[in-house]
C-alpha cells in the first residue's frame, strides 16, 4: 500500500515573516522613531538610571555645594560684598557640576556597550541628543534649586525679579547641557573623557556662565532692561548650540 502523500497547499511562511516559536514576527518599522519620541525614550532611560544610582544626589550636588561654600570663604566676608559676587559664584559652581553631570551622561552609553545598542536602534540621532540634554537639564535644574537656597542663606542674595531669574537660569542651563552632551560624546570617542571633557567644554561654557551671571545680577537689582538683553543673548546661544548638536550628534555617535 502506498504511503499517504502530503497535501499540496500554500507553503508555511518562513524567514523574516514568521518566528517558529512565537508565530508571526512584527513587521520592522518603516523608518526611524520620530525625533521627539526618541528624545522622550532616551531621557526617561537616563533619568531612571539616575534615580537608581543617585550619582547626582550623592556626588554632583555635594560637589556644587562645596564649591559655592568655599567661594564664600575666599571672597570678602562683608555680606554686602558677598551679595555682589553671588551670581558669579553660583554659575561657577553650576559650571563645574555640569561637567561632572555631562561626563556621567557620556559614561552611561560607554558602559556595557550601550552605545552600540543606540547605533543599531531605530532612534533618531538628534532625538538621542535631545533626550540626553533633557536628562542633564533636569539634574542641573534640581541642583540649581538647592544651590539657590544656599546662595540666599550664605551670600544674602535677594531676588528682585523672579521671572527674569528663572528665565535666565533656564536659557543658560540649556546651553550648558547642549555643550556638555556634545563634548562628552567627543571625549568619549577618544577614551579620555575624565580629563579631556573639562578642557574641551569649559572654554565654550565660559560665555554661557558669564551671561547667566549677568542675567542674575540684573534680576538681583531689578534691572529688567539689562537682564532682557542678556536673556536674549543666552536664548540665541542656546538655540544655536542645540541645533548644532542635533545636526552633529549622529556622526559623533558613529565614532563612539
Amino acid at each position: 500500500m502506498a504511503a499517504p502523500t502530503r497535501p499540496v497547499g500554500n507553503p508555511v511562511p518562513t524567514g523574516e515573516g514568521r518566528d517558529p516559536e512565537h508565530g508571526p514576527r512584527p513587521p520592522a518599522p518603516a523608518g526611524r522613531v520620530p525625533l521627539l519620541r526618541s528624545a522622550a525614550l532616551v531621557a526617561a532611560k537616563d533619568l531612571r538610571i539616575e534615580l537608581s544610582s543617585r550619582v547626582a544626589l550623592t556626588q554632583v550636588l555635594p560637589f556644587g555645594g562645596i564649591v559655592l561654600l568655599l567661594s564664600a570663604f575666599a571672597a570678602d566676608p562683608d555680606r554686602a560684598a558677598l551679595a555682589g559676587v553671588a551670581p558669579g559664584m553660583f554659575w561657577t559652581a553650576v559650571l563645574l557640576a555640569a561637567v561632572l553631570a555631562a561626563g556621567r551622561s557620556a559614561a552611561l552609553e560607554i558602559a556595557n556597550g550601550a552605545d552600540d545598542g543606540l547605533r543599531l536602534s531605530w532612534l533618531d540621532p538628534g532625538g538621542i541628543f535631545l533626550g540626553k540634554v533633557a536628562a542633564v537639564f533636569v539634574q542641573l535644574a534640581f541642583l540649581e534649586v538647592v544651590l539657590l537656597a544656599e546662595l540666599v542663606a550664605v551670600y544674602d542674595f535677594r531676588i528682585a525679579h523672579p521671572v527674569l531669574l528663572v528665565a535666565g537660569a533656564a536659557a543658560a542651563t540649556l546651553g550648558i547641557c547642549a555643550v556638555g552632551v556634545v563634548y562628552g560624546a567627543v571625549a568619549a570617542t577618544i577614551g579620555t573623557r575624565e580629563t579631556l571633557l573639562p578642557l574641551l567644554a569649559l572654554p565654550v561654557l565660559a560665555p554661557v556662565a558669564l551671561g547667566g551671571a549677568q542675567a542674575w545680577s540684573a534680576a538681583q537689582q531689578d534691572d529688567a532692561a539689562g537682564g532682557l538683553r542678556w536673556l536674549q543673548l543666552l536664548t540665541v546661544f542656546g538655540c544655536v548650540l542645540v541645533s548644532a548638536g542635533i545636526a552633529a550628534y549622529g556622526a559623533l555617535l558613529e565614532e563612539e
